[in-house]
């Protein structure tokens, strides 16, 4: 049958029936769930050979969300219509000019009195799409906002598609051309409709009462005033950029009513800023409050506010009694690591120490922890400032960097092409096109080294952008003084290397250019960070980034979704989807750039020893011990399976490496170790991990005490699952280089009387570091296990290797990879595990044939035998005709070596009917037999899962 037809009958007749990816949807931004109907109207864009938009109102947000899209149809040559209207004054000058910005894009005005349209045409090869609903072309209608919008698809001899394109055709006739000249006497006429300012002011009023804590700092307060309780002196806060760590710190001082108070900061301009948020939270006599700076002396006022470069020196903080101060803020505390403030955080000694930073972490490898007792009170990052709307909307755009004779800027490239004139124009061409008009542009723009800054500041100069280049090298006075032209609308931009990735206040910023490689995600975000602080002035900051051939591309992907677990599947599904970005900010890349990613990430090895070694360190300075395994669970470092499976060894051979004196443990304990790390600490069946648990209190067990056990903790107790348990822990289940790379070290004895500890584990338990850690992987296991259904065998589209399903399945014995192959069977219990993969590369060689297995649907995918197979082989003949086989299926989007990984899709049902021999070519050149067939899932697929395995 047709797709289109059987998609219509699903939609319309049966829900029952097989659809496809042309199904109708009825489309709702659903937030909870990261939907949007941005998403679908972004994918059709991708897809389509032109498209026809009739749209009543349009924001330059709701533009923004699309440009890269219309960016990579212009270079592909194609080309779109827009049709909207002067309806209520609604669409502001500003958005007619950036609609003329667009190249391939065609633009009318309606005379239409009362045009309120709302609809979206795509032209495809064979069919056109259609979305129509309430959503005009604005960020809160595409992401935010309770909206209902139907997608349709037709023939082109469809009548409802008919009655659409020969209506629009004719508005399109009778409707003005937008130009130049249209915009200037609409402009003269201009009255905007009044909005609501969306913009999230402070009060004015210096009544304590009426500084409120938002949800953020409402919590840290609450951990804040525990933290004191328990008797602690010190702590800190990690709160990002513009989350109102100041206001934070004058809450939480006026909480606990300090006697004296010293906010120390590392620039004066942020000390008046300060003074007045503290001035407006506390109350009081202005008289209370004071400035210690070169300019300024305060020395006895209650609250004082100074800068280290002068509250550090010896002759003034000997003025003060060590014990002067019972409350000491100290803003950027990441910067503590110096001299000037070790020598002034030691000489005072105040009842209280609060630290305050974004990024806590250096390069530097000092322990900012440390410092602070290990104490942190609170945290909150990126992504959860933007759930909570504490920070400006952003638009992130990720476009491509300058190519010249095929040759594209990378880390290596002279300084004479990263500054040529043609490089230039290319950089103010794509500003241009992204950037928002009729918004006075104040930004700043990151290089890679000072040459380069210097110069591209001169040639934007001479191209008429007003800048200015600050480095390492400028002094502060200069650097406030050209902060403070920027603020004014005297510059147009900063350049910067080396400076201002953190510690600088410019809520004005509206631009933020990226111009550099991204040396690290700590980078990224505090140059991200830079444009997210609330100003009244601006509606939303532009994130320009010019993604060249970098190697470290991946790190993109990973501090825009703030996933440090170096999970390559997860970092493609950043790189493709951004329903992980909360409001209305939004995150776009242009596909060439979002290749380069690709390119990137399928380099990067995620298990990688300088990197684990790094986060490794991290994570120690903070905890101030060496991290166990549930430490880089809980706190999203890192996912502890690579750690636990480097080099198919176990976390204790990493640690053997990261540390000298790591306690050595006998060879029996670190066997038993290893297969606890490789094993168990993923958490896909807790089973084992509750039997293991509960053996260590009660030295034997029954079967039938086993079984109450699983069924008391929620785990799946039927009789092949208690036997599966008892023979991996056994190791009865394993084989070959398993079998070799455990053997002898069981950590189960039965016998007729029940199940016990294995002597060697019983004696390994002795040994106090193989305790810690064999503690510790069961504690992990039960973290990770969070994750899966342990009432069922597996979890829907949660990932699982071959391994992990066979196991799970309960398989009497362990199959080798190899073995494995597209699927196994289990004849005697009826359980059929397919494992599909989806894009095999061009130069694929794991099988004798390039399958051309693929995702048909939500509902439905098309799969291939092994070969050689024929109609009459014993696998087709069960799908063919038995009807009580379990099938199940696993799917995985690449082929690669380091990601074996498989998304499990639920049960499916062959369409017999369309079980069909055919011949296909092998790897050596002939032609061999093989059956495909359509199989229908049980359960429709998730759309955004869908998307990222079919695209």
């Amino acid at each position: 049958m047709d797709k289109l037809e059987t998609s219509l009958r699903k939609a319309f007749i049966d829900k029952n029936n097989t659809g496809s990816e042309l199904d109708p949807q009825l489309v709702i931004n659903q937030p909870d769930k990261h939907e949007f109907l941005l998403n679908l109207l972004q994918e059709q864009l991708e897809q389509c050979q032109s498209f026809l938009f009739s749209i009543a109102f349009i924001t330059p947000g709701g533009l923004n969300a699309i440009k890269t899209q219309l960016a990579d149809l212009n270079r592909k040559g194609v080309k779109g219509r827009l049709l909207t209207s002067d309806y209520l004054a609604f669409n502001a000058p500003e958005t007619f000019q950036e609609l003329l910005k667009i190249p391939n894009l065609d633009v009318r005005i309606s005379p239409k009195s009362g045009f309120h349209a709302k609809g979206y045409l795509f032209y495809h090869e064979n069919y056109k799409s259609f979305i129509i609903g309430s959503s005009n072309l604005t960020m809160t209608a595409l992401k935010t906002n309770y909206e209902w919008n139907v997608f349709l698809t037709s023939y082109d001899h469809g009548e409802i598609l008919h009655q659409l394109t020969e209506h629009i055709e004719m508005e399109w006739q009778l409707s003005t051309l937008l130009t130049k000249e249209w915009i200037i006497q609409y402009a003269e006429n201009y009255q905007p409709i009044t909005r609501e300012n969306l913009a999230l002011v402070a009060e004015k009023s210096s009544d304590s009462k009426t500084i409120q804590p938002n949800k953020m700092q409402s919590a840290a307060l609450e951990q804040l005033e525990q933290l004191r309780e328990s008797g602690e002196h010190r702590g800190m806060v990690i709160s990002a950029t513009g989350t109102g760590k100041t206001y934070l710190a004058a809450l939480d001082a006026r909480q606990c009513h300090p006697d004296r108070l010293l906010f120390i900061v590392h620039r004066e301009q942020i000390l008046h800023s300060a003074l007045k948020s503290f001035h407006r939270v506390i109350g009081g006599p202005i008289d209370n409050y004071g400035i210690l700076s070169g300019n300024s002396k305060d020395y006895d006022k209650k609250y004082l506010f100074a800068t280290i470069q002068t509250i550090s020196k010896p002759d003034v903080y000997k003025v003060f009694n060590p014990e002067a101060f019972d409350y000491i803020l100290i803003d950027e505390v990441h910067r503590s690591g110096t001299d000037s403030y070790l020598r002034t955080i030691d000489y005072f000694q105040p009842q209280f120490l609060l630290g305050m930073t974004a990024t806590p972490e250096r390069t530097d490898n000092f322990n900012i922890y440390e410092l602070f007792d290990n104490n942190v009170a609170y945290e909150i990052r990126l992504q959860d400032a933007l759930n909570e709307e504490l920070l400006c909307p952003f638009y992130y755009f990720g476009v491509t960097d300058f190519e010249k004779n095929g040759e594209t800027i990378d880390e290596t490239t002279q300084l004479q092409q990263l500054v040529s004139q043609e490089r230039v124009d290319f950089v103010l061409e794509k500003i241009a096109y992204y950037e928002t008009s009729g918004v006075k542009t104040k930004g700043l723009v990151f290089c890679s080294r000072r040459e380069e800054c210097y110069e591209l500041a001169r040639l934007f100069n001479e191209r008429g952008k007003k800048s200015v280049a600050l480095t390492g090298q400028t002094s502060m006075p200069e650097r406030e003084e050209q902060v403070k032209r920027l603020e004014n609308g005297e510059l147009e931009y900063i350049f910067t290397v080396d400076i201002f990735n953190e510690g600088i206040d410019i809520p004005a910023i509206n631009q933020v250019i990226m111009l550099r490689n991204t040396q690290s995600t700590i980078v990224f975000t505090q140059q991200l960070g830079r444009g997210l602080r609330k100003s009244p002035n601006k509606e939303f900051v532009t994130i320009i980034d010019f993604i060249g051939n970098y190697s470290n591309n991946y790190m993109i992907p990973m501090a825009l979704m703030g996933d440090y677990s170096n999970d390559l599947d997860n970092i493609r599904r950043g790189t493709l989807e951004t329903q992980y970005i909360s409001g209305i900010s939004a995150v776009n890349m242009e596909q060439i750039a979002k290749k380069r990613i690709f390119e990137a990430i399928d380099q990067f090895k995620p298990d990688d020893m300088r990197q684990l070694k790094e986060k490794y360190l991290q994570l120690k300075n903070r905890l101030n011990r060496v991290p166990l395994l549930a430490d880089f669970k809980a706190t999203g470092t890192l996912d502890p399976e690579l750690l636990a499976s480097k080099n198919n060894k176990g976390y204790y051979f990493f640690l053997q490496k990261m540390e000298k004196d790591i306690p050595v443990i006998s060879k029996k304990a670190e066997t038993l170790l290893k297969f606890m790390h490789l094993e168990l600490i993923g958490g896909k069946r807790l089973n084992e991990v509750v039997l293991l648990e509960r053996l260590l209190s009660q030295k034997e067990i029954s079967l039938k005490e086993i079984v109450n056990l699983f069924n008391k903790n929620g785990l799946r107790a039927d009789d092949e699952t208690v036997h599966s348990t008892l023979q991996v822990l056994s190791l009865t289940y394993y084989v070959s280089a398993s079998a070799k790379r455990y053997a002898g070290c069981p950590l189960i004895t039965i016998t007729d009387n029940g199940i016990s500890l294995s002597n060697e584990l019983v004696k390994a338990l002795e040994e106090p570091m193989f305790y810690d850690l064999f503690m510790d992987s069961i504690e992990t296991a039960k973290l990770n296990g969070k994750d899966y259904d342990q009432t069922h065998m597996f979890t829907m589209y949660e990932k699982y290797t071959r391994d992990d399903a066979l196991q799970l399945a309960n398989f009497k014995e362990q199959v080798p990879g190899v073995n494995i192959g597209g699927y196994k069977l289990d004849k005697e219990r009826h359980l059929f595990l397919i494992f599909v993969t989806l894009d095999k590369g061009d130069d694929f060689q794991g099988a004798q044939v390039k399958y051309g297995d693929e995702l048909l649907s939500q509902q439905a995918m098309h799969w291939y035998s092994k070969a050689p197979r024929n109609l009459q082989s014993p696998e087709i003949k069960i799908l063919k005709h038995e009807d009580n086989w379990n099938i199940l299926m696993f799917v995985q989007k690449r082929a690669l070596e380091q990601d074996k990984k498989f998304y499990y899709l639920g049960r499916v049902q062959p369409q017999r009917e369309t079980i069909t021999q055919t011949t296909v070519i092998n790897n050596q050149g002939k032609g061999t037999s093989v059956v495909h067939m359509q199989l229908d899932f049980e359960q429709t697929l998730p759309l955004s899962l869908y998307k990222y395995l079919k695209n």
